[in-house]
């Protein structure tokens, strides 16, 4: 079993966890968590990758280990956190990496590839969406009313996303079977989330995601200009990114890899084989 460090690093003054793994010659992966979790989601994956990759996962501002200042300290938003992102890799010295991408991590990712067209030599999107079609819209209404508007009325379903039932039905809705999911997982990260004033963090970063679709023609025309390659593993009965979601990116890479595996948002909990088998035979090939 590869080690597998866990280091801390200063960027624009806020300190960010990372776990890291594997030679430091080797290919560098840098996984992307989603909400409400961190790096700990890939506490599986990142030994499997580590035998042959250079793997760095970080936690996001206000997630996690890394520091988490209120909202009134630090202006959170998705160019703020790729900004930070980027900063730890050049940190580190990663230029070039492959990303793992879930759920938050892919609109920091996106915004990493605008910015440097030659940074991401491969992308690995599992339920991280890129298309409309990929939002599922009875979960979205209620953040679209909230981003075209304000108050105690629209705020409230949002607010309910925060809790440890919320957090749970994220985990477990869409697996066959529940019982392979552990209940560590939605408890952990409630307690992160449950941090006095990160209800704020939250808040702000669900207004901000209004700025993600607007994004995405000209993260389509970055995929068809690069063709970087592409795997979509995603959890065919996610109720937040649906499986049209995966199926968009053969539109605009040519040889896209989609595969739909009978699982929910959170697929590495209750597919971790076959989902690590697929990622890890793409980077062979692709790398």
């Amino acid at each position: 079993m590869p080690d597998v460090h866990h280091r801390y690093a200063t960027v624009q003054g806020r300190r960010l966890f990372y776990r890291e793994a594997g030679p430091l010659d080797g290919p560098a992966v840098v996984l992307l968590h989603g909400y409400p979790t961190s790096s700990h989601m890939f506490r599986h994956l990142i030994p499997h990758l580590a035998d042959r990759y250079h793997v760095i996962a970080p936690d996001h501002l206000g997630f996690g280990l890394s520091d988490a200042p209120s909202a009134d300290e630090f202006d959170y938003t998705f160019d703020a956190l790729a900004d930070l992102t980027a900063g730890l890799l050049d940190q580190l010295g990663v230029r070039r990496y492959a990303v793992y991408v879930q759920d938050y991590g892919a609109p920091i990712a996106w915004r990493l590839a605008l910015r440097d067209r030659d940074a991401l030599t491969a992308i690995v999107t599992q339920n991280g969406n890129a298309y409309d079609e990929g939002f599922v819209p009875e979960f979205w209404q209620p953040i679209w009313a909230y981003h075209a508007e304000q108050n105690a009325e629209t705020e409230a379903p949002v607010r309910e996303a925060l809790t440890e039932e919320a957090i749970r039905w994220q985990y477990v809705s869409g697996v066959p079977d529940v019982s392979l999911v552990s209940p560590d997982t939605w408890r952990h990260d409630h307690r992160y989330i449950s941090r006095p004033g990160n209800d704020e963090v939250q808040l702000k970063l669900f207004l901000d995601y209004a700025t993600n679709p607007p994004m995405y023609p000209a993260l389509h025309e970055y995929l068809r200009d690069t063709q970087v390659p592409v795997l979509a593993v995603w959890g065919e009965n996610d109720p937040i990114f649906g499986p049209d979601g995966a199926r968009a990116f053969a539109r605009d890479v040519d040889d896209a890899e989609i595969h739909l595996l009978d699982g929910g948002h959170f697929l590495l909990e209750s597919k971790f084989d076959e989902a690590a088998k697929l990622i890890h035979d793409f980077l062979d090939k692709r790398l």
